[in-house]
């Protein structure tokens, strides 16, 4: 189901979004009508599209046409808000001023996933810090990854820093029980920020280069599809599957209470 400024899309309104993919959005995830971080959601919406199209987005708007689409969905879903223009013209991207606001409600998968294994590469982002849909580079990466053995890409800047991984936020657990957020170009997920605004465990951002997984106790990865998610293995460095701190931050977030929409 998908919905164009709260009217059913058409073919003819996705052109522009399939020809140009120029645009940005987020994901969240919806039970029993109500989203963890709805207003971290709202609040990237509004952020992204002053970088991506210099123009302010209606945020009551938004959530209004949030609201439609996802009025009469019961239990389990996955929202995803797009804001792209679809008069935007390749030769003058700089005139697209009139973003709209698309709206997809489709089934969710379940929390909390089995333990991934990752392989890394050497890449920064475009635009780190904005969730864009040009994500070719992150698939392809993704892809060389799974042809590899591996099941996802983690990135690596050239001067050795980890950030990210390929559509998640990754963290790690030091031998004395601290959260370790790498500090690096990286989007800023809203798990993630869910995540840090928890009093335990202990949570630090600090650098967290390549050279420094080994000593790590523990891996994970966070979005709001698979919640808190065991990495079980980065390159050769294999990590345990059932760390008591990676439980105790599922636990937490898992008792972080909703937003209504």
């Amino acid at each position: 189901m998908a919905e164009l400024n709260g009217n059913p899309v058409t073919l003819d309104d996705l052109q522009t979004l399939a020809l140009t993919n120029y645009g940005h959005f987020t994901t969240m995830r919806m039970e029993d009508g109500t989203v963890r971080g709805l207003s971290l959601h709202l609040d990237r919406l509004v952020r992204d599209c002053r970088i991506v199209f210099g123009v302010e987005l209606d945020r009551q708007r938004t959530l209004n046409h949030i609201r439609q689409a996802a009025d009469g969905v019961t239990g389990v879903a996955a929202l995803r808000v797009t804001v792209f223009d679809p008069a935007l013209d390749l030769t003058r991207p700089s005139a697209a001023q009139n973003p709209h606001i698309l709206v997809n409600v489709r089934p969710a998968g379940a929390l909390t996933p089995p333990p991934l294994t990752a392989k890394t590469f050497t890449f920064t982002r475009d635009n780190a810090e904005v969730k864009h849909i040009g994500i070719h580079p992150q698939l392809k990466l993704r892809r060389d990854a799974q042809l590899a053995g591996f099941d996802d890409a983690v990135f690596v800047e050239p001067d050795g820093r980890v950030s990210e991984g390929a559509t998640w936020n990754l963290g790690f657990v030091d031998q004395q029980g601290t959260v370790i957020w790498p500090a690096a170009p990286a989007l800023p997920g809203t798990t993630m920020l869910l995540l840090q605004s928890l009093d335990t465990p202990k949570q630090i951002t600090a650098q967290v280069r390549l050279t420094d997984v080994p000593g790590m106790a523990a891996a994970f990865a966070t979005n709001v599809s698979i919640g808190v998610r065991t990495v079980s293995a980065l390159d050769d460095v294999r990590f345990p599957q059932d760390h008591p701190v990676l439980a105790a931050l599922r636990d937490a977030y898992a008792g972080i209470p909703g937003e209504r929409l």
